[in-house]
């Protein structure tokens, strides 16, 4: 343009306008690039934050599992102390006697046997009406009584309310 090479003053003007065009479209990139850089800045920033947040919540969670895991351990300890006391607990016992526990006790969450307590099955909490009770009354007292309502063993006590 500026070597006179364009004798035409439209091709000129044109060229002008064009260059002008190309100017502002420069700058306009330029501004978007800026916007860009911006927040690329910011989701760094909340990147870093995040990461740190990670770190500290694995930390956490390494933590936490390692309390589990000792815990569960002096759990399994105290477990196999339960199962040792129980072999000469149930020493003598009728074998279909052990077998109706294990049953109901694998069937209401660990509990197959309930103490009758004050006319009361400690393991529904239901009352046991006076006509239940006459029957367990006369029941004798090695005959297994099991309740109505969630069908574990009745144990009788000397607070059974009979």
């Amino acid at each position: 343009m500026d070597s006179g090479a364009i004798t035409n003053p439209k091709d000129l003007e044109r060229m002008q306008h064009e260059l002008a065009s190309l100017e502002r479209r420069v700058s306009t990139l330029e501004d978007e690039e800026l916007e860009v850089m911006e927040q690329l800045e910011q989701a760094q920033a909340a990147l870093t934050r995040v990461t740190e947040q990670l770190s500290a919540v694995d930390i956490r969670m390494a933590d936490l599992v390692a309390v589990r895991d000792e815990r569960t351990a002096a759990i399994d300890v105290e477990l196999g102390a339960v199962v040792a006391e129980r072999v000469p607990a149930v020493e003598g016992m009728p074998e279909d006697l052990l077998a109706l526990y294990d049953r109901l006790r694998a069937s209401k969450h660990g509990v197959g046997a309930a103490e009758l307590r004050q006319r009361r099955c400690s393991g529904c909490q239901l009352t046991i009406d006076h006509a239940e009770l006459a029957v367990i009354r006369a029941k004798p007292t090695d005959e297994v009584i099991r309740c109505e309502e969630c069908q574990r063993i009745l144990v009788r006590t000397g607070e059974s309310g009979l």
